[in-house]
């Protein structure tokens, strides 16, 4: 980054033209990990357009002459502020805009202390220790909402009061009045001073709102202000709505979020409150008198002329529909699993992944609720509008949804089963990862003792890493990898979602058939150079001695030039040297007759010979699937059988003479080094051959 930074900072020194720089800012815009990544971006039509110029004009209108600067900007402060006041049903209200949207609510807070305390702008923060302020904030509010607010207006942790929400009656959802109730009365009589309660219309994570008609009452009973926040704000716009949200209107102060809900990009967010002192209202900086910082409504001012009331309304109607949609998912999770809760959290968030990847449009996110775990969220109020969500987009995360959760309820059922049947192996070692949203995750271990423990776990991770290339080369439609990429454990294959026909045992039989087979040609290849370098030797001595043998056999004179042949002629002599064979398995040289007399029973029998009888798939027919699927049962013939001889090759013919070192290693035919007999006729000197030959 230094190195970068100074690079283009050199090339700047003689400045550049805006061709460059534009491509510059392109090209920090969309880096290669964007595109990798296909990235949902925001749909900016034309009212969005309208909301990117007010920016630019923004900054030409700063020019302006002091004079006619304060009376635009007057004029586009009031006309915004009336506008939204009309629209959200909040009559007699101010409006703060402002860019970071718990800004609005800092300020608020340091109103109602500079009308809480009289003595606050002359002795400053000394009058809060006399009355310690509290804020009440729901439990279901945004998270870090009542921790900045603290560290912002300079209180201290203890002046905040986290409001549980209801556990008995009511939604768990919306904050518990009577326990609220209970804690002001509490403050109260130890000498605090309640300040500020805030409230939901439309928590962030379930979009539930709080009885605001109910807590209302209860803030002008103990003088407390009382501000709410909450995507449902937005169908105040609405002809018809709830009772509860309309309730919001009698709030002493609100915070809305125009941009999301109308697709507006780069717009402030705006608070809008009820009080009557301007002087207060500058102490804590809602209005201020600066022109230039009155100009933050032009983007919005531009966009609702733009949009007009009818659209306005329109967009907030068309959201409000896609969450009222009927819909039904054709299945649920529940009941399939009662087991750990990460286990049902990672499910969960693997699903929102993947919904929020195959529907891009929708929207959908995953947030992690209290008591719930994590959950799939569809929030088209604040989406929908950016981008462009119709109802087709539903009805295509319903069919997603609706493929996607049996799925689920499988894998949950069958996680289980893949556990017992790996542990059922002395080779397999199943791996504990409640967060991994699959099967599960599993290690062939190595049977060898004699290694240390450095070149044990490079065995160990040889192993594993072929066995995943074989698994991943199989015709199957799970899906095999390397787990997470910060997994603390290593060497593991992980195994992804499962279906309802999936055959557990024939999948765990597989993995442990393929490593052995992977371990023992593993063992195979590195014995190969010391089996072979003893095999030769041991072929010398032998040749060896067949040589001293034949000397023996035929005499001294036949090994002599000349004398040889006349001896040959007047008296022949028939000699034979038996064949012989290198077997790589055992390492030892054997005899070639049980090879030749195997081979003529097997010409002599020819076709008499019986096909061993192999496992049948049907047509088209995954690995690792049941014939039935939702049976109990399945045929000896299943795909066990044939899983077993898809990684192994036929083997010979075996005879009764095979020695029991010819079966360790039943999948590699062995090197067969043969000795040939040597004709008795000798030859003439210097085209003499070999006694024996290797073959």
């Amino acid at each position: 980054m230094c190195i970068c930074g100074r690079r283009m900072w050199t090339e700047a020194v003689d400045g550049q033209n805006v061709v460059t720089i534009l491509q510059l800012v392109q090209n920090l815009m969309h880096d290669d990990e964007d595109k990798r990544a296909h990235r949902r971006m925001q749909y900016v039509g034309e009212q969005g357009h309208m909301a990117l110029l007010g920016h630019s004009l923004a900054a030409y209108i700063s020019v302006l002459d002091r004079d006619r600067l304060r009376k635009l900007t007057t004029r586009i402060l009031s006309d915004t502020t009336l506008w939204l006041c009309r629209l959200f049903r909040y009559e007699n209200g101010s409006a703060y805009y402002h860019e970071d949207d718990r800004e609005g609510l800092v300020k608020v807070c340091r109103l109602v202390i500079n009308a809480r305390y009289e003595d606050y702008a002359t002795e400053g923060f000394t009058v809060l220790s006399v009355k310690q302020p509290v804020i009440y904030q729901s439990a279901s509010c945004r998270p870090g909402l009542g921790q900045h607010l603290c560290s912002q207006l300079g209180l201290p942790l203890s002046s905040l009061c986290i409001v549980p929400c209801n556990t008995m009656f009511g939604s768990q959802h919306q904050m518990d009045i009577a326990l609220l109730d209970k804690l002001i009365r509490d403050d109260v009589e130890t000498g605090k001073l309640p300040l500020l309660l805030i409230a939901n219309a439309g928590t962030p994570g379930a979009g539930h709102t709080d009885k605001l008609s109910r807590l209302k009452e209860l803030c002008v009973q103990y003088n407390v202000w009382l501000h709410v926040e909450g995507v449902n704000l937005a169908t105040l716009v609405l002809g018809q709505i709830s009772s509860v949200v309309t309730a919001a209107t009698k709030c002493d102060s609100m915070t809305l979020t125009p941009g999301p809900w109308l697709g507006l990009p780069a717009v402030p967010a705006v608070t809008l409150y009820r009080h009557e002192d301007p002087a207060l209202s500058l102490a804590a900086g809602l209005t201020s008198s600066q022109p230039v910082e009155k100009l933050r409504a032009l983007p919005l001012w531009l966009s609702l002329q733009y949009l007009g009331h009818d659209g306005i309304v329109e967009r907030i109607r068309h959201s409000a529909h896609l969450v009222s949609t009927e819909t039904s998912s054709g299945g649920s999770v529940e009941g399939y699993f009662s087991g750990d809760r990460e286990v049902q959290d990672s499910l969960n968030r693997w699903l929102g992944e993947q919904l929020a990847l195959l529907v891009p449009t929708s929207g959908v996110d995953v947030v992690e609720l209290e008591d719930e775990g994590v959950c799939v969220r569809f929030n088209p109020l604040m989406t929908a509008a950016a981008l462009g969500t119709q109802e087709s987009d539903v009805a295509l995360l319903v069919e997603k949804l609706a493929e996607m959760v049996p799925v689920l309820s499988c894998t949950l059922r069958f996680r289980l089963d893949f556990r017992e049947e790996v542990l059922q192996h002395a080779c397999l070692s199943y791996i504990e990862d409640l967060s991994w949203p699959g099967l599960g995750a599993v290690r062939y271990e190595s049977r060898r003792t004699d290694l240390e423990e450095g070149k044990r776990q490079q065995e160990l991770e040889k192993i594993n890493t072929e066995l995943l290339k074989k698994l991943r080369e199989l015709d199957t439609d799970l899906e095999f990898s390397t787990g997470p990429e910060f997994s603390e454990e290593r060497n593991c294959i992980f195994i992804g979602m499962a279906t309802e026909d999936l055959d557990v045992a024939a999948l765990v039989d597989t993995i442990a058939s393929t490593g052995r087979e992977i371990e023992e040609s593993g063992k195979l290849l590195e014995n190969m150079t010391e089996v072979v370098r003893k095999g030769i030797l041991e072929a010398e001595l032998q040749l060896q001695k067949a040589s001293e043998e034949k000397l023996m056999e035929e005499g001294v004179l036949r090994q002599i030039p000349l004398v040889s042949s006349v001896v040959n002629w007047f008296s022949p002599v028939q000699s034979s040297v038996k064949g012989r064979t290198f077997n790589l398995a055992a390492g030892s040289l054997d005899t070639t007759d049980p090879i030749y007399a195997m081979k003529a029973q097997t010409n002599k029998e020819g076709s008499s010979e019986t096909p061993t009888a192999t496992a049948k798939r049907l047509p088209g027919q995954k690995l690792f699937r049941r014939s039935g699927a939702g049976s109990d049962s399945f045929s000896e013939t299943s795909s066990v059988c044939h899983l077993e001889e898809t990684f192994r090759e036929p083997l010979p013919a075996e005879t009764s003479e095979h020695t029991e070192s010819d079966l360790e290693v039943p999948h590699t035919p062995p090197f067969h080094a043969e000795e040939t007999s040597v004709s008795d006729q000798r030859v003439p000197d210097g085209q003499g051959a070999e006694p024996d030959s290797i073959r």
